[in-house]
């Protein structure tokens, strides 16, 4: 593609002169403004991804991917049986959740009741993985499991009693009032997930039902699959087995989360890429005063018989170089800055004593990155075009120069 002759001029232009300093000083800049360019969209890139990741991973570890409610009728063992027969890839679960009232002490907050069967294989799972204090077999009738956040709030610790007030209400001699349980506290987990570990009360399946004035035939179904991805297309199977039931999945319940990700992702990479861009002026600006530099140098070569087609060709390279190690040089500090971009944040929390991702915002407990080759590639394949676009218009004009005149007066 580019000769030997070709090669070794744009090399030459790449060492300006002692005299053309600000031209050296305008190369240095390209290089720095696209390389800061790339690793900045790399890393902000790769924090995305990691935010969304964990998200995701969090959400579908805590949550079942899809729900079955009753809506106003028996979710039959019929029903159930069809399901296992046609879908082996499952796993069922039943649970009831509520809205209620923890009470303690002088602390009282509102919160999510959810009632489930320990022995379940996803229930154990998940308390294997997040049980940070007591003991999965210590849970049983009248006693509940706490979020981390929620036990800190309410200052309770695993052997505490608590009252449980629901919204179904009990008839007394003085009318209608919450009905309202006692329990005790026998495990405490810590998700990582601040909403999660705020919000949500752990009961036996039975008490819930109990407390919410519910019969057995009022339990949501909850599935569970090997690959949560397929969460939507199997919904719309089991609604054609039974219209009647509300089916709803995880990505039903999450859905402007994740659009609105989606969107600020993109946003952001449009945004930074005008970094790039801005940068590539400097290609622009530098190959023009080298062009205008050269024009002597130029109508020589021209001269000796070299065409227009191969002087262009040579500064072409000289500012597709200076793009190409530049992004080279902006994707190995970007991969870098996302690989210990925890560390690095820990590191300036402590030197500047603020907290730069705070976890009660983000609902994450440190600062999650996510490498994706795919969008490193495309990073890559976009600075490179810029800095070719920004290369060819200054080189262009070269077919445009007078031979006659660069020379007339030397």
């Amino acid at each position: 593609m580019f000769t030997k002759a070709e090669r070794l001029i744009s090399l030459r232009n790449l060492r300006p002169k002692k005299k053309e300093g600000f031209l050296k000083i305008i190369s240095i800049f390209s290089f720095l403004g696209i390389m800061i360019g790339v690793a900045i969209l790399i890393i902000v890139m790769s924090v995305m991804n990691g935010f969304k990741t964990d998200l995701t991973n969090k959400i579908l570890g805590l949550n079942p991917h899809i729900v079955i409610q009753p809506n106003s009728y028996d979710i039959s063992d019929n029903f159930i049986f069809n399901l296992k027969k046609n879908f082996k890839e499952i796993n069922l679960n039943r649970s009831y959740t509520g809205e209620g009232i923890v009470i303690s002490k002088n602390n009282t907050k509102g919160v999510l009741f959810k009632g489930i069967d320990k022995n379940e294989k996803n229930i154990s799972k998940f308390f294997k993985e997040y049980l940070a204090k007591g003991n999965l077999g210590d849970f049983g009738s009248n006693t509940v499991f706490l979020g981390t956040e929620l036990a800190f709030d309410l200052n309770l610790k695993v052997g505490d009693s608590i009252s449980l007030m629901s919204s179904a209400f009990v008839t007394t001699p003085l009318g209608s009032i919450p009905k309202q349980e006692n329990f005790k506290v026998t495990g405490i987990f810590n998700t990582g997930f601040l909403e999660f570990d705020k919000n949500i009360v752990f009961l036996n399946i039975e008490d819930s039902l109990s407390i919410f004035n519910k019969e057995k035939n009022d339990q949501n179904i909850e599935i569970y699959l090997d690959d949560p991805l397929k969460a939507n297309s199997l919904k719309k199977k089991i609604q054609k087995i039974n219209q009647n039931y509300f089916v709803y999945t995880w990505s039903d319940l999450n859905r402007s989360l994740f659009s609105a990700l989606k969107v600020e992702r993109n946003v952001m990479f449009i945004i930074l890429t005008l970094i790039v861009i801005v940068a590539a002026f400097n290609i622009i600006s530098g190959l023009t005063i080298l062009i205008k530099n050269k024009t002597k140098e130029i109508a020589i070569l021209k001269t000796l018989g070299l065409s227009n087609k191969s002087i262009k060709k040579v500064f072409f390279l000289t500012g597709l170089t200076i793009g190409f190690f530049a992004t080279v040089s902006g994707v190995i500090l970007g991969v870098l800055f996302s690989i210990n971009i925890e560390k690095l944040r820990i590191f300036l929390s402590s030197v500047f004593n603020f907290e730069i991702f705070p976890s009660d915002i983000y609902f994450l407990d440190k600062l999650p990155s996510e490498i994706n080759t795919s969008s490193i590639i495309i990073i890559f394949i976009i600075s490179l075009l810029i800095s070719a676009i920004a290369s060819y218009i200054p080189a262009a004009k070269i077919s445009k120069m007078s031979t006659f005149r660069a020379l007339r007066y030397e």
